[in-house]
């Protein structure tokens, strides 16, 4: 029988998971879900002590969400042209985050500046199109939090039944 050779680890090397944290941290004051970041509290206590895996999981989970609540409001009509402004505005974007993550960054850096949605890859859906863009992304960043909270108090704050 011919002799098989073990595979070369061809794993690829994915960047480290940078903290989510923005320097608004309300878990101080007793929010079990910060308003900053929306990382639940114990995440926020225990970052610097998970594994990257772990970080994968959260930071995966919150872009989920941010996409989820981006999706209600716009809608990326080119996810290169939105990407090709991010790097002329020297904007700082999460590559692992889909469009709608990246397009909620930058909105964060300059929603007041953007006059043309359809310049930088994407529209507001028609029925938002009566807001500005700070009021929007004001509103997606408060439906963020409310739709982590919800998913804190549905798989955490649960207390177990069957417990003893």
């Amino acid at each position: 029988m011919p002799t098989v050779e073990a595979p070369q680890n061809t794993s690829v090397t994915r960047p480290r998971v940078r903290t989510p944290c923005i320097g608004v941290c309300s878990t101080g004051i007793g929010d079990r879900v910060c308003r900053g970041c929306k990382r639940f509290s114990h995440e926020v206590i225990h970052w610097n002590g998970y594994s990257e895996a772990q970080k994968l999981i959260v930071d995966k989970r919150l872009a989920d969400f941010l996409s989820t609540c981006m999706r209600n409001r716009f809608v990326v009509t080119d996810a290169s042209l939105l990407e090709w402004q991010l790097q002329v505005q020297q904007v700082r974007f999460n590559p692992e985050h889909d469009a709608y993550a990246r397009l909620f960054t930058l909105l964060k850096a300059g929603a007041s500046q953007i006059k043309d949605p359809e310049k930088y890859g994407f529209s507001v859906h028609i029925a938002w199109r009566g807001y500005d863009l700070l009021a929007l992304r004001e509103q997606v960043d408060r439906e963020f939090w409310e739709l982590s909270e919800a998913h804190f108090e549905r798989y955490l704050a649960t207390p177990d039944l069957f417990a003893e």
